[in-house]
């Protein structure tokens, strides 16, 4: 580069000139003697450089919390959302309790009872009979109103679980009996149910006719216990 004229305005040699903001310019003989400017020059570089090299060490940590924040909580919300704003109506209604009904029709099976004594009694001997399953409620009041609903010849039986523990109604028209081996719940598919009385009607050739989920009143049962009669 060459070097300005006297005032500063162009070179001799055709080249450019420099803007007037620098003010003059001098070029030393010795290149030694702008050692001072150059390390400066090279501590400040330095120094730029090292504010640079650290922002983004210390930025990357803060960009990964900040995903990682917002990941959970839209997964949290995407969780909780609906069940807070599911309401009550939108639930659906517990089914009431449906015995299965595959029993009806088929025939009794051959199962050898206890009584009290722990002697064993056919209960295929005992027909035709309501058989009252009394391992979830003794509910002797109920059973008293089914002996007096039920026909001549038609037999009553409550059937207990591993021992007989029922006491029959007044007059001995209801014959107690246990199942310690659970024959006859396995036979009809369906667990205890505490409180309830389940009831089979079955008629003298061993045949269930109808499966009582509950036994109600003698009311809702009363025409086919009389079809049971000889």
């Amino acid at each position: 580069m060459g070097k300005p004229d006297a005032e500063g305005h162009g070179s001799s040699d055709g080249l450019p000139d420099l803007p007037p903001e620098w003010g003059r310019i001098v070029v030393p003989d010795d290149a030694s003697a702008l050692a001072g400017e150059a390390a400066q020059i090279r501590r400040e570089l330095r120094r730029a450089a090292g504010q640079h090299a650290g922002q983004p060490a210390f930025a990357l940590p803060l960009l990964v919390l900040f995903v990682a924040v917002l990941t959970t909580l839209a997964g949290l919300l995407a969780v909780t959302w609906p069940r807070a704003t599911r309401g009550t109506a939108d639930r659906p209604a517990p089914s009431p309790y449906v015995p299965p009904a595959t029993v009806t029709g088929q025939a009794l099976p051959a199962l050898d009872l206890v009584d009290a004594a722990q002697a064993p009694v056919a209960l295929r001997g005992l027909l035709p009979a309501m058989i009252i399953l009394v391992d979830g409620c003794p509910c002797p009041e109920r059973v008293a109103r089914a002996a007096a609903a039920a026909p001549d010849g038609v037999a009553v039986i409550t059937v207990a679980g591993r021992s007989v523990t029922a006491t029959p109604p007044a007059g001995g028209s209801v014959r107690t009996l246990a199942d310690p081996a659970g024959g006859l719940r396995s036979f009809l598919g369906q667990p205890v149910r505490p409180g309830a009385l389940t009831a089979l009607l079955v008629d003298r050739t061993g045949v269930v006719t109808q499966v009582l989920p509950d036994l109600g009143p003698a009311e809702t049962y009363r025409d086919e216990l009389a079809a049971l009669a000889p």
